[in-house]
């Protein structure tokens, strides 16, 4: 998949870690409920940072959250919080923090209520990724009426943390968007796997 001199999106040429996150994560449709979860955790925790200040933290992220299980962050409790906000590894903001654990029981509520949470996440995109043509970053949105419906559903469902511009970096994330710039090897990559 990584191809040395291929052409990328400019945002991730900062470092190897960006640009491997770009390469083989970044705009891959996702539908692994675990994936789904650790994504969404990670992109209410970016609010306000770079994505490489959380890219940078992912690991001590799934040591701190157990691997990011839902049910048992669920049962996290005052100890458990003052815990992760003692850890130097992770972002420690007290309402980060909180709404990690309360949106791991609003997703259990919400497993519990559709079933299939993912196909819940990818009605906003009609199930299929959106192929977008961007020649520029300056054209990629930071929100759009997709995200903006989504981000409606999730507080409606209890999460927080999920404002319209995290919904669309998340929809960026797992692939329910693809907004590689068109220059960039990884769009013609993703659109044709989206069209097969």
């Amino acid at each position: 998949m990584e191809k040395a001199n291929a052409a990328r999106c400019p945002w991730c040429l900062g470092s190897a870690r960006y640009r491997d996150y770009h390469d083989r994560e970044w705009g891959v449709p996702a539908r692994d409920p675990a994936h789904l979860f650790e994504m969404l955790i990670l992109e209410g925790a970016q609010a306000g940072l770079s994505w490489s200040t959380i890219l940078n933290k992912r690991e001590n992220y799934r040591r701190a959250f157990h691997g990011f299980d839902p049910e048992r962050m669920a049962r996290y409790n005052a100890r458990s919080i003052g815990r992760l906000l003692a850890d130097p590894g992770i972002v420690r903001n007290r309402l980060k923090v909180e709404a990690a654990v309360g949106n791991a029981r609003a997703w259990l509520d919400l497993c519990g209520r559709e079933g299939d949470v993912a196909a819940f996440l990818w009605q906003f995109v009609n199930g299929r990724p959106v192929v977008n043509r961007w020649r520029a970053m300056e054209e990629v949105p930071v929100t759009t009426p997709a995200a903006e419906a989504m981000s409606r559903a999730l507080k409606r469902a209890g999460f927080r943390f999920v404002g319209p511009t995290i919904c669309y970096a998340y929809m960026q994330s797992v692939g329910m968007v693809n907004d590689h710039l068109v220059s960039c090897y990884r769009h013609a990559e993703l659109a044709g796997a989206a069209a097969g």
